[in-house]
């Protein structure tokens, strides 16, 4: 089974959901802002130079994602 590496951050309450192999250094080429009125908040989609998707940022993440994702995910404040 894959394991996604979850990012949380409580002070800025954004979350970042990466879709690379951990050490896999490819960066984030261009991003897509999802429209943040049809979401109610802001989701970014973050693509590689090849076109691939390598991650997504979510802000406002504790009313977009399910409370035990953002329990599990690695804390960076």
């Amino acid at each position: 089974m894959a394991e996604v590496r979850v990012t949380y951050d409580r002070a800025a309450n954004a979350a970042y959901i990466y879709f690379v192999a951990p050490g896999d250094s490819t960066k984030s080429a261009y991003m897509y802002p999802c429209d943040p009125v049809a979401v109610d908040g802001m989701i970014n989609l973050d693509f590689g130079e090849s076109g691939r998707l390598v991650g997504v940022e979510v802000l406002a993440a504790s009313s977009k994602l399910p409370q035990y994702l953002l329990d599990s995910a690695e804390q960076l404040s």
